[in-house]
C-alpha cells in the first residue's frame, strides 16, 4: 500500500478509502466463495444461492473450535523452539528474537489429529462448518486488531510502523500501526504469519478429503493431488520459518486489520477453495494428466525454492559457496544486489514459482469452472501489486543501482512477457 497522501476533498485520502473498501471487500468474498463453491452452478461471478442470515453464520460450537485451534496453535508456539533467530536491525538499532518452531508445530498439531481421529473425532464434520468458521475469524480479526491499535497507542514511535503512522484512524486500523505487537516475548504478527492459518488450510483440505471419502468410498485422484500440493507448500514454509524474517510483512507493514484478516481467515478458507470445489463437483481425472500436473506443481516449486534459498543464502552470507561466483551490482547502502543465478532470469522468480504452482493446485478441478482458478487470479493481482510496491521501494532505497538492475534483468515476474 503506498504510503498515505494528504486527506482529500472529501477528508480521506484515495488510499484510505481504498483501504476502507478491502476491509469490507474481502470478507464479502470470502463468504462469497464459500457459499457458491457448494452450489450446483458454482458460477464465481454469478450471485450466490443464497444470502447467509445470522443464525447460519454465527455457532458458538464454531467459537469454541476457533478459540481452542489459536489456543493449541499459541501453546505449540511457545515450546522449546529448535532454534532462535534475531530478526533484522529496527530503528533503535535493537534486533528482536523468534522461536523457529513452526514445522514442529506442524508435526505436533499432525500428530494430535491422527490420535483424535482413532479415537473417534469427527474430523470430517468441519466440511459442514466452514461458513459459521470464516465467521467467527473474522469477527476475532476485527477485535484483535482494535485490540492492537489500541496498544500501539501507548507504544513508542520508534515501535511504529513506516505505513500505518498516518494519523488517520481508518487507515491505521487497517495497515496497522505497531510494526512488532508483542507481550512478551509473543509476537503476535509473527505467529499469526504461519501458523493458524497456514496450518488451518491443510487441516481443512483433509476434513474435505475425508468428507468425501465418507460420501463416495474414497478420496478421488484430483483430491489427493491437491491436499498433496498443498501440503508440500506449507510444510516447505514452515520448514524454512526463518526465511520469513526478511521479508516485508515482517520487517516493514504495521500489523492491523489487513494482515491478522489475511493471515487468520483468508487463507485459510479461501486457499482451500479447490478442495471445497472438488467436494461438491467431482472431476475425472486419469494418471497421465496427473502426471503432467504433477510436473508442473514440481517446476513451480523449483523455481520457488530455489529463488527463495539463493536469496536467503546470499543475505546471510555473500562468501557462501552457493552463491559467491554469482554477479552483483554494489549499491550507495553497502549491500549488493543478485544479478545473475534465479534473480537474473527475472526480478521476481520466486513469484514465477508461486504463480505456476497455484496453476497446478487449480488444474485437477478440471477446465468446467471457473471459481477453482480464483485463487490464480485472485493471486497474480496480489503478486504484480506487491511486485509493483517493491519496485519503487528498491528505486527508493537503492537508486541508480536499482536501475541498472532494472536495465539488465527487463523482466518482472515472466521472462519475455512482463
Amino acid at each position: 500500500m503506498a504510503q498515505r497522501r494528504g486527506p482529500g476533498p472529501r477528508g480521506l485520502s484515495r488510499e484510505t478509502r481504498g483501504a476502507a473498501a478491502l476491509m469490507l471487500l474481502l470478507p464479502a468474498t470470502m463468504v462469497h466463495l464459500l457459499l457458491v463453491a457448494r452450489s450446483g452452478p458454482a458460477r464465481l461471478l454469478g450471485p450466490p444461492p443464497y444470502l447467509p442470515g445470522l443464525e447460519a453464520l454465527w455457532s458458538p460450537r464454531a467459537l469454541l473450535l476457533w478459540l481452542t485451534w489459536l489456543g493449541l496453535q499459541a501453546a505449540l508456539y511457545l515450546l522449546p523452539a529448535r532454534k532462535v533467530a534475531e530478526g533484522q536491525e529496527l530503528k533503535d538499532k535493537s534486533t528482536l528474537r523468534y522461536p523457529i518452531n513452526g514445522f514442529q508445530a506442524l508435526v505436533l498439531t499432525a500428530l494430535l489429529v491422527t490420535l483424535g481421529v482413532l479415537a473417534g473425532l469427527p474430523l470430517e464434520e468441519l466440511a459442514e462448518m466452514l461458513l459459521p468458521l470464516a465467521f467467527v475469524a473474522t469477527l476475532t480479526a476485527f477485535i484483535f486488531s482494535l485490540l492492537l491499535y489500541l496498544k500501539a497507542l501507548l507504544a513508542p514511535t520508534s515501535a511504529l510502523a513506516p505505513g500505518g503512522n498516518s494519523g488517520n484512524p481508518i487507515y491505521d486500523f487497517i495497515l496497522g500501526r505497531e510494526l512488532n505487537p508483542r507481550i512478551g516475548s509473543f509476537d503476535f504478527k509473527y505467529f499469526c504469519e504461519l501458523r493458524p492459518g497456514l496450518i488451518g488450510w491443510v487441516l481443512i483440505n483433509l476434513a474435505l478429503l475425508m468428507k468425501e471419502a465418507e460420501l463416495r468410498g474414497s478420496p478421488s485422484l484430483a483430491m489427493w493431488l491437491v491436499n498433496g500440493f498443498q501440503l508440500l507448500y506449507v510444510g516447505d514454509a514452515l520448514w524454512q520459518e526463518e526465511a520469513i524474517l526478511t521479508t516485508m510483512d515482517i520487517t516493514h507493514d504495521g500489523f492491523g486489520f489487513m494482515l491478522a484478516f489475511g493471515d487468520l481467515a483468508w487463507v485459510p478458507f479461501t486457499y482451500s477453495l479447490q478442495a471445497q470445489f472438488l467436494l461438491y463437483h467431482p472431476q475425472p481425472l486419469g494418471w497421465p494428466m496427473a502426471s503432467v500436473i504433477c510436473l508442473i506443481n514440481a517446476v513451480g516449486f523449483y523455481i520457488f525454492r530455489g529463488a527463495n534459498t539463493q536469496k536467503n543464502t546470499f543475505r546471510k552470507n555473500p562468501s557462501d559457496p552457493r552463491v559467491a561466483d554469482l554477479e552483483t551490482i554494489p549499491t550507495a547502502t553497502g549491500r549488493q544486489l543478485l544479478v545473475s543465478g534465479w534473480w537474473g532470469m527475472v526480478r521476481h522468480p520466486n513469484y514465477l514459482g508461486d504463480l505456476i504452482m497455484a496453476l497446478a493446485w487449480s488444474l485437477p478441478c478440471g477446465t468446467s469452472h471457473l471459481l477453482p482458478y480464483f485463487y490464480l487470479l485472485y493471486f497474480t493481482a496480489l503478486l504484480v501489486h506487491r511486485e509493483d510496491r517493491d519496485e519503487r521501494q528498491c528505486l527508493q532505497k537503492y537508486g541508480l543501482a536499482w536501475r541498472d538492475y532494472c536495465r539488465r534483468v527487463p523482466y518482472r515476474i515472466v521472462p519475455y512477457i512482463y
